[in-house]
């Protein structure tokens, strides 16, 4: 596997399959935002704990309806989504720490071809957002839906690359499960550890400046996050999500939506 080249350098040489945009303008951007707690605190996330603090968080019941970056959780006009997909966030704990579960998707794909996602996909006309993630997790990776017990939700976002708003489903399951990967869709399904994406040095933050995206600050420069995990390069939608879900289990102010 050859390393990234180029942007390989900004990840302490960190060696992934993924290619990253060319970005022109890339500045560091900030520290994580679990940095201040000591390395105990963030170990030993168990599930029961995860999901009391999704709900004291209130991001259970229904969805939002807009994604943040459609109502002013970004410059810049309003982005016209074309697509409603829905990916679900799979949970689950072994050793007293939970884990969740990612793909890669497929090298042959169109779009996105090769990064790390949760299963989802497009919504089918009339399907609910719940029903959209536990059909794609069914067809991409194997999943029982009956196994799945949904949960709550995390915030939705816009994917300026494919003008699809995603919703992020949470759901846990009592155990650790057999993932058999659609060949077409996924390269590889397997799950990571809560505690090693919040471990020291897995987590990067860079700020992006694109011609024709919508920033968040005066300068029009977006925060984008990544997660250093072993072979492997967690970024953009996925990697939001996740930051998300981190923050909330670990009882951390989460930096808000952005648009990625």
């Amino acid at each position: 596997m050859a390393q990234n080249a180029g942007p390989g350098a900004r990840f302490g040489g960190h060696v992934f399959p993924q290619r990253l945009p060319d970005v022109p303008d890339v500045r560091p951007g900030a520290p994580a935002p679990w940095a201040d707690l000591t390395l105990d605190a963030r170990r030993g996330l168990a599930l029961a704990t995860v999901v009391d603090r999704l709900r004291a968080s209130g991001r259970v019941g229904d969805a939002p309806d807009t994604p943040r970056e459609l109502s002013g959780g970004s410059a810049g006009p309003a982005a016209a989504v074309t697509r409603r997909s829905a990916v679900l966030v799979a949970l689950f704990e072994e050793d007293g720490e939970t884990e969740v579960v990612l793909t890669r998707r497929s090298l042959e794909l169109r779009h996105h071809r090769g990064e790390i996602a949760f299963p989802g996909g497009r919504a089918d006309a009339g399907e609910s957002l719940l029903a959209t993630a536990l059909r794609e997790a069914h067809e991409e990776v194997g999943l029982d839906p009956a196994e799945v017990t949904p949960v709550g939700w995390l915030h939705p976002l816009v994917s300026f690359v494919s003008a699809s708003a995603i919703w992020p489903m949470v759901g846990t399951l009592a155990r650790r499960p057999d993932l058999v990967p659609d060949p077409v869709e996924v390269e590889r399904a397997f799950a990571v550890a809560l505690s090693d994406l919040v471990g020291d040095g897995a987590f990067v933050e860079e700020r992006w400046r694109r011609e024709g995206r919508p920033g968040v600050d005066d300068e029009g420069f977006v925060p984008i996050n990544f997660f250093m995990v072993p072979g492997d390069l967690i970024w953009g939608a996925t990697a939001r999500v996740l930051t998300e879900l981190l923050c909330v289990a670990l009882g951390v102010a989460w930096p808000g939506g952005l648009a990625v």
